[in-house]
C-alpha cells in the first residue's frame, strides 16, 4: 500500500492505496464520490472526467498515486454555498441530459472549456466535449447548455 495525499473538492484527503488503483476507483470507492462514473473501462467515453489542477482529465487513465499532491475537482465540488455552477444550471435549463450517465463528465469537460474560452462558438463547444460520449441527447441540448453557461459568466 502506498500513501497518497490529494486535495479533493477543497479538502485534503489522505489514504493508503494499491499502486494500481485508478483515480476513478479511489474517488468512488474510498472517498464515496460516486458522481464520477465508470462508463467504458477503455478511456473512450469520458464519463469519469474530473479536473486535475484545473484541467480536465479522464480519471480512468490515471493512477491515484499519480495524483499525489494534485488538486482534484469532481462534479460534487462544483456547487458553491448551495448554488449550482453556471454549467450545472445550463444543463438544467437547456435539458442537457436524459439518462444522466455522461452528464458529470460532460459538465467537467465543459467547465474546462469555459475556463479556457469563456465565449466559445458552437464548433468550439463540440470540439471541447468531443472526448465525451452521450448516447441519449444527440448533443444539441448539451451545446445549448454550454452556451447558456457562457452567457452567465
Amino acid at each position: 500500500m502506498t500513501p497518497v495525499s490529494i486535495n479533493v473538492n477543497g479538502k485534503v484527503r489522505k489514504a493508503h492505496v494499491e499502486p494500481r488503483t485508478l483515480l476513478v476507483h479511489f474517488l468512488r470507492e474510498q472517498l464515496n464520490l460516486t458522481g464520477t462514473h465508470v462508463g467504458c473501462d477503455t478511456s473512450q467515453c469520458g464519463a469519469c472526467t474530473v479536473l486535475i489542477d484545473g484541467r480536465s482529465a479522464k480519471a480512468c487513465t490515471i493512477f491515484a498515486v499519480q495524483a499525489e499532491g494534485s488538486e482534484i475537482v469532481t462534479i460534487e465540488g462544483l456547487a458553491k454555498d448551495g448554488q449550482l455552477h453556471p454549467l450545472q444550471n445550463g444543463f438544467w435549463e437547456e435539458h442537457g441530459l436524459q439518462c444522466g450517465y455522461c452528464t458529470p463528465g460532460m459538465i467537467m469537460s465543459g467547465v474546462n472549456l469555459l475556463s479556457e474560452n469563456p465565449s466559445p462558438s458552437e464548433k468550439e463547444i463540440r470540439e471541447g466535449i468531443s472526448g465525451n460520449f452521450c448516447r441519449c441527447t444527440g448533443y444539441q441540448h448539451i451545446v445549448n447548455a454550454v452556451q447558456n453557461a457562457a452567457g452567465r459568466r
